[in-house]
């Protein structure tokens, strides 16, 4: 079967209502202190205690040797059989404040052919940095999201039995220092660049300390220390600015997912008024078999199979709908669902909305 959606949109007049008061949200919220990050950690490490859903690279054999070597057993990776043991990539984040002793979490997956890490236990492994030293070791059972089972003739699982997790198994062995104070000043950075919310920023700093803040670009306010401000005391500063609220100012974008029929509308789209036609054509095919036979007592022809095919095709009516004007987000939802459009038709009408000039919008389709 298949499914056409018509939509026709014809540009009238320009006519749409005030665009809503956007929110206020907090600094800390919307803004990322340059300078104050993670770093990734990875490393190479064995799971052992595998009921036989381990992997069979010849590399699992020899690391493991390698292990028991330096434990002072001297074994040949030929004579390690089985399939208890998992060759796996261990990641781990080191945070921006962390010290020594700190615990953090590991994140383990799977690099062979192994089946399931479900029972296992990561040993003790190293995690390294991009610059080659190492931030932290960790080891311990893995907690799984799912699991699996089998049979000779069937199995079952659930989620994905190859990546697990281990809460709080690596310890900070080397710390990083975060470095964000430069030149007696800070840089916030936007998450959401825009100049309108570049600008709240700043003059809701200055409102509080006075020509403290700059706009350098939209996604960049430096603001500077106080003079004599002690180093005790700037945890409180920058508590003080983050807690500050501002007006944050949204794009008009319309965001499309056409792989799941998902529809993201922004709060400031607009709408010019249109009328808008849209219906359904349905192409049913259907196949039959069916056997021609001779007629009764008949001494010529034979009982044959034979194949039809039937094709109809149905029309749903299109009423033209008129969008007067946009002064919401729920009310631009609730006029196009009272006509009972799915997140299909909304994305084929979205896209004729955009090439006839009537979608107020930017458009991204992902």
């Amino acid at each position: 079967m298949a499914r056409w959606i018509l939509a026709a949109a014809l540009t009238l007049v320009l006519a749409l209502g005030a665009a809503p008061e956007a929110r206020a949200e907090r600094i800390k919220d919307v803004t990322d202190i340059q300078g104050i990050r993670g770093n990734p950690l990875q490393g190479y490490g064995l799971v052992v205690g595998l009921n036989g859903t381990g992997d069979t690279a010849a590399v699992t054999t020899r690391a493991l040797a390698n292990v028991l070597r330096r434990q002072g057993l001297s074994v040949d990776p030929a004579d390690l059989a089985g399939q208890n043991v998992a060759s796996v990539i261990v990641r781990a984040e080191l945070p921006p404040f962390g010290r020594l002793g700190q615990r953090i979490d590991m994140e383990v997956s799977a690099i062979g052919d192994a089946q399931s890490l479900q029972g296992g236990t990561l040993l003790m492994t190293p995690l390294l940095a991009a610059d080659g030293q190492v931030y932290a070791v960790g080891q311990g059972p893995i907690i799984m999201g799912g699991f699996s089972a089998s049979g000779q003739a069937s199995s079952v699982s659930k989620n994905h039995t190859t990546v697990g997790r281990i809460l709080g198994g690596a310890n900070i062995e080397r710390e990083e220092t975060a470095t964000f104070v430069r030149n007696g000043a800070i840089m916030l950075n936007l998450r959401n660049p825009d100049f309108s919310t570049a600008e709240d920023i700043r003059a809701a700093i200055n409102a509080v300390f006075p020509d403290a803040a700059a706009t350098l670009d939209a996604g960049t306010v430096q603001v500077r220390l106080p003079a004599g401000l002690a180093p005790a005391h700037l945890g409180g500063f920058l508590d003080r600015i983050g807690l500050l609220e501002v007006k944050v100012d949204a794009p008009a974008l319309v965001v499309i997912n056409e792989r799941t029929g998902t529809v993201i509308v922004g709060e400031n789209v607009g709408i010019s008024t249109v009328a808008i036609s849209h219906g359904n054509l349905s192409i049913v095919t259907q196949e039959k078999d069916f056997v021609s036979q001779p007629l009764p007592f008949s001494r010529t022809g034979t009982s044959e199979r034979m194949h039809r095919t039937e094709i109809t095709a149905i029309e749903e009516q299109g009423p033209l709908n008129v969008v007067t004007r946009k002064v919401s987000v729920q009310d631009l939802a609730r006029a196009l669902n009272a006509m009972g459009l799915t997140p299909r038709d909304l994305i084929s009408i979205f896209q004729a909305l955009k090439q006839a000039g009537a979608l107020q919008a930017d458009l991204k389709v992902i």
